[in-house]
């Protein structure tokens, strides 16, 4: 019944965040990336809003993502652009792929889609695992603060072509003691005021404490851990607003 980065979400997604739409991570990671002369991998690569201008500065980067429709995009973005990375089809929590990697990047708390604490664990062991020696994670996660149980948000999209895409998005589950919010998504597309197409989107988050990851990452082996915020390196955050990025080597 429900989907995940499907279809609707996908477009939508492309529409709000466009390729090389950056939020001050773009230019971040390609600071942090500067020294890295080895393959790069970016799980949850989406629709390559941030592989495609790290790929046109010069990295050599592979994405990896478990939504067949972002993926099908993504390929499409880099076509136009002469380009042809390496993507993959798989989720985080359990992916073996054929290569290892200098860097594993996931921006924007993609990170935080996994659900389940223990299947969190285990993308970290995956990520340790396809590192080469010495190599490194670097990801971004962000604290969540509100929680309106619910009452529902709507907002809408003009697609290229004039159809209209609308989001109801409304939280039903905080679960404080397993530290994840679920909330629904309602896509609709209409076009000529008659609705052309819906899809239903579960949608988990977790949250971590700053500290509590840290400890997490050192127990899956990661060492030489850097905690920075709103792309600030080594600016240990000091307000739940900020977004807070953990570097950390094998």
């Amino acid at each position: 019944m429900y989907s995940f980065y499907s279809q609707l979400s996908t477009e939508v997604y492309d529409l709000d965040k466009p390729i090389g739409k950056s939020f001050g991570d773009i230019e971040f990671y390609a600071t942090r990336l500067a020294n890295c002369d080895g393959p790069i991998l970016e799980p949850a690569v989406g629709t390559g809003r941030i592989l495609i201008p790290l790929l046109n500065k010069g990295f050599n980067l592979e994405g990896m993502d478990c939504s067949s429709d972002m993926l099908s995009l993504c390929r499409s973005h880099c076509e136009e652009r002469g380009l042809t990375p390496q993507l993959y089809e798989a989720n985080m929590q359990s992916f073996s792929l054929p290569n290892t990697y200098e860097a594993i990047i996931i921006p924007t708390g993609s990170f935080l889609l996994i659900q389940e604490r223990n299947e969190s664990i285990n993308a970290l062991k995956c990520f340790y695992n396809h590192l080469v020696p010495g190599g490194r994670i670097i990801l971004d996660i962000f604290l969540q603060t509100d929680f309106h149980l619910g009452i529902v948000s709507t907002r809408n999209w003009t697609t290229p072509t004039g159809d209209l895409i609308t989001l109801d998005e409304k939280l039903i589950e905080v679960n404080y003691i397993e530290q994840y919010t679920v909330s629904h998504m309602r896509y609709e597309k209409w076009r000529d005021k008659k609705l052309i197409e819906s899809e239903l989107e579960y949608f988990p988050l977790r949250w971590y404490g700053v500290e509590e990851f840290k400890t997490i990452l050192e127990n899956v082996g990661f060492k030489d851990i850097v905690v920075s915020s709103d792309y600030n390196y080594g600016q240990y955050p000091t307000t739940p607003s900020q977004t807070i990025t953990f570097e950390a080597y094998r």
